[in-house]
């Protein structure tokens, strides 16, 4: 089970699936029309206030499959746990999708603002949607399960094969089976089936087999053992959800729509570097877990340094790049220099913003495998706390460019006050040497050749052009990124002398 094979796995199946569900949208709108691909947007909101039902559940189980996996729970009692949670879930998805199902015709007849389609065929559509919702919903159980034994390779196809059944396959069923609103959302229940029952069968493959013998009935004394754990993960959530929507909720009310709209795609290009967290995470965090369940606290140091070398390989260029040369990013990708002048400055600002999010984000590793998340919880309550009059007063004063100077503040200053005290708790003495050694030595060299390059290049004022200048320099800032870091050296001489032998 190889950490890299692991990492690689996550991060291509999450592009592949963030790709055709972009590239993919004409398509839909041809066929469905705009104000029913309305609805496909009203079902992605759904699917995401849904995922607030979890409760932190999904963390919890994915933590005790690793910690099976590492000995320090039997089968019985992770089988137990399951069965348990199995039943919660079931219970939410069910009272979740009739209640979604009874205010279908409200929705439809009074919340949205319907001019050409008919409001009997949304309810239809609604109900579907409820249903899809909730049945995607409860996948999350298993999909935790699988992380949690690291079978991400596997879980990683499965995605893959999964969004190409919802995302490209539904393009020919609206071409030659129907195209209307509730043939969409009929399809995407027959997919949400097939993908309920394809991860149940391969959790029950996982699971050993429990040597007592002993029937497995539904409890819920397995759910209070991880109670706290997965409250506090659930909180952590919302939390999240309060930050990351609350800038957003602000400025729509305060600054004229286009923009609102230049804001909007500078927020969009900046959260691309959000996206390399979340395959390290899913990949790394089992092994820690076990690791830090078998006692190898040499093992963890090693292993969280490491991943945070990492990390900043894959962060610091593209940083970088969205940071420096904002502009520049933003013609290439909308190909407009009205967009690239009015979205620029905001774009280098939640760069840094998020590149710093990223980095503190880090320490939540080590937390989950200890199985403590307060010091979590505490620091998010405080960076709400702090975030909150920051983004108010800077966007009354400035505008958007507020929003981004208020996001880079309020990562800013926990990473300087609060990360040291987290470290010291967790990881002991090495939190200096994590910044010399595991950052700075690698963000540090990769910057400088980023300024040189702003300071030297004439950049040009065309989209092609501009794109093959970005090409080459990724690629360039990526390979000093990785000569710059201790552990990708090291692996690169392992690698060569492995091959010389």
């Amino acid at each position: 089970m190889s950490i890299r094979r692991n990492i690689l796995a996550n991060t291509a199946s999450q592009l592949y699936a963030a790709l055709i569900g972009v590239l993919l949208v004409p398509w839909y709108v041809h066929y469905l029309g705009v104000e029913a691909y309305g609805l496909v947007g009203f079902y992605t909101m759904a699917q995401g206030w849904f995922m607030l039902l979890d409760l932190g559940l999904t963390p919890a189980i994915s933590r005790e499959a690793a910690r099976f996996a590492a000995g320090a729970i039997d089968a019985f009692a992770l089988r137990r746990l399951l069965r348990a949670l199995e039943g919660v879930f079931l219970a939410v998805a069910v009272v979740g999708a009739l209640a979604l199902m009874a205010g279908a015709q409200g929705i439809a007849s009074r919340w949205l603002h319907l001019q050409y389609l008919d409001p009997s065929e949304v309810t239809r559509a609604l109900v579907l949607m409820a249903a899809v919702v909730s049945l995607r919903w409860f996948c999350g159980l298993y999909r935790g399960v699988i992380g949690g034994f690291e079978r991400i390779v596997w879980l990683s196809g499965f995605n893959v094969s999964i969004a190409t059944l919802r995302f490209v396959l539904v393009i020919p069923f609206l071409a030659f089976v129907g195209s209307t609103p509730t043939h969409y959302f009929a399809y995407q229940f027959g997919a949400a089936v097939v993908e309920l029952l394809w991860l149940w069968r391969h959790t029950n493959r996982l699971l050993p087999r429990s040597e007592s013998g002993q029937p497995i009935r539904w409890g819920w004394d397995p759910v209070r053992g991880v109670l706290r754990f997965a409250l506090s993960a659930a909180l952590t959530g919302a939390i999240w959800v309060l930050v990351t929507q609350t800038d957003k909720l602000l400025l729509s009310g305060l600054v004229p729509l286009d923009e609102y709209a230049y804001f909007t795609l500078a927020v969009l290009a900046a959260s691309g570097i959000l996206l390399l967290y979340a395959p390290v995470v899913a990949a790394v965090q089992p092994r820690l877990t076990r690791l830090s369940a078998r006692g190898d606290e040499e093992g963890v140091v090693r292993l969280y340094r490491s991943t945070t070398q990492l990390v900043v390989v894959m962060l610091a260029p593209l940083v970088a790049l969205l940071a420096l040369f904002p502009s520049q990013v933003l013609l290439a990708w909308t190909g407009s220099i009205e967009v690239a002048q009015h979205a620029g400055p905001l774009l280098a600002l939640y760069a840094l913003g998020n590149g710093t999010l990223v980095l503190a984000g880090l320490p939540y590793l080590l937390q989950v495998a200890r199985g403590d998340l307060t010091l979590h919880v505490a620091g998010n309550i405080g960076f709400v706390l702090l975030f909150l009059p920051l983004l108010l007063g800077a966007v009354d004063r400035y505008g958007t460019t507020g929003a981004g100077i208020a996001w880079v503040a309020a990562h800013l200053l926990p990473f300087v006050a609060w990360l040291p005290y987290v470290h010291h708790r967790f990881l002991g003495v090495h939190h200096l040497s994590w910044l010399s050694r595991d950052i700075a030595a690698i963000a540090v060299p990769v910057t400088m050749a980023a300024v040189a390059s702003s300071l030297w290049v004439a950049w040009p004022q065309d989209r092609a052009s501009t794109v093959i200048l970005l090409l080459l320099h990724y690629p360039c800032l990526t390979a000093l990124a990785v000569f710059s870091s201790s552990a990708a050296r090291s692996r690169l001489g392992s690698s060569m002398g492995l091959r010389g032998a």
